[in-house]
């Protein structure tokens, strides 16, 4: 999650400051983070209703914030306006998971 918001957040960097050495890190490891997640929100799991659940709602939720930071990515050759709102709008899938995170445990 950090890694994504980093990339959001650089995106919509301005001004004459650099890019903070720790966003920038952050934000390079989105690839490697996302794979990860996928792969364990991909994997078959058995168990009880009460041990699935949050594994289901999990899952949903790097799906959910995966095809958002595509939409993202297919968006940023577009005008700097529009990748501004490419951004905005990732930011939103981001704390929309994040308020649904208690469904996690």
């Amino acid at each position: 999650m950090d890694s994504l918001v980093a990339t959001a957040r650089i995106s919509r960097w301005e001004g004459p400051e650099t890019v903070p050495a720790p966003l920038r890190e952050s934000a390079s490891k989105l690839v490697h983070h996302f794979d990860s997640a996928k792969r364990l929100a991909g994997g078959i799991h058995a168990g009880p209703q009460p041990v699935l659940a949050p594994l289901a709602a999990m899952s949903g939720a790097v799906g959910r914030l995966d095809a958002a930071h595509l939409e993202y990515c297919r968006r940023l050759d577009e005008a700097p306006a529009q990748q501004r709102e490419a951004a905005m709008d990732l930011d939103y899938e981001i704390d929309a998971v994040k308020g649904e995170a208690h469904r996690w445990s």
